[in-house]
């Protein structure tokens, strides 16, 4: 029987169903929801699944291999510029080649068809736990270290490491960045950063967080221009983005 915690983790949980099979995803989204999953969006080509993947955010997204016009395969380095959903292939290619195909394109799990029902849900459970697993250790680091690969948080010395060297940092630039690393993963309009941050109402006053964007962009991304950690949600705001930083295949 689940906790309440786990109840609540499962009914907030989005998951993206991707497959040109509509008896597979009305199959997989009556399974899901008598696991009490909630939130399930269900598009049948690659291209839908980008535009949805830039409308909303989801926990988990199950893409089939084949379909109509752009691939799964092909479309998954788009998608996993969107997100870092955990992406769960599903295909008729059996092949070790395809398995690891997927799996170097993005990919973190790989179902063949025909598949059991339940063996997808168990996977899918088992990649949201993973995922989220990552994400609290950000949320809740050992003796205040936020550790995101290129570059490191350390919130009670006050200092950001960029590839081990300590980069000097603004104290308001500082504030702005430690907030986004204890909320990894999450978008947050520019209002929303600024009431948290600078704690009072934003008054439209977008430019300032634009600029504060741009100077930990300076800071921490390879490519200022090119984002990879502080990124662009279009039309709803601003995420840094957690990666983990070994995989398990």
């Amino acid at each position: 029987m689940l906790s309440a915690g786990e109840r609540l983790n499962v009914i907030n949980t989005t998951i993206l169903l991707v497959d040109d099979e509509q008896a597979i995803l009305q199959l997989l989204e009556t399974v899901l929801r008598k696991e009490g999953f909630l939130h399930i969006d269900k598009v049948k080509t690659a291209e839908d699944a980008l535009i949805a993947c830039e409308r909303r955010s989801y926990d988990l997204i199950l893409l089939d291999v084949t379909l109509p016009g752009m691939s799964g395969v092909e479309a998954c380095p788009f998608i996993r510029r969107l997100t870092d959903a955990p992406i769960l292939f599903l295909s008729a290619r059996t092949t070790d080649f395809d398995k690891l195909t997927g799996f170097a394109v993005g990919g973190d799990d790989y179902v063949t068809k025909p598949f059991n029902p339940l063996e997808i849900v168990a996977r899918i459970k088992s990649q949201l736990r993973r995922s989220r697993k990552a994400t609290e250790t950000v949320a809740n680091p050992v003796n205040g270290l936020f550790d995101f690969g290129r570059f490191q948080v350390h919130e009670a010395s006050a200092e950001l490491r960029v590839e081990g060297i300590p980069t000097p940092c603004p104290s308001l630039v500082f504030q702005l960045l430690l907030f986004l690393c204890k909320n990894p993963n999450r978008v947050f309009t520019k209002s929303e950063l600024y009431e948290r941050v600078w704690r009072e109402n934003s008054l439209s006053d977008d430019n300032t967080i634009m600029v504060h964007i741009h100077r930990i962009r300076e800071r921490i991304e390879m490519d200022p221009a090119q984002p990879e950690y502080l990124v662009n949600v279009r039309g709803l705001g601003y995420k840094l983005v957690k990666r983990e930083l070994s995989h398990e295949y």
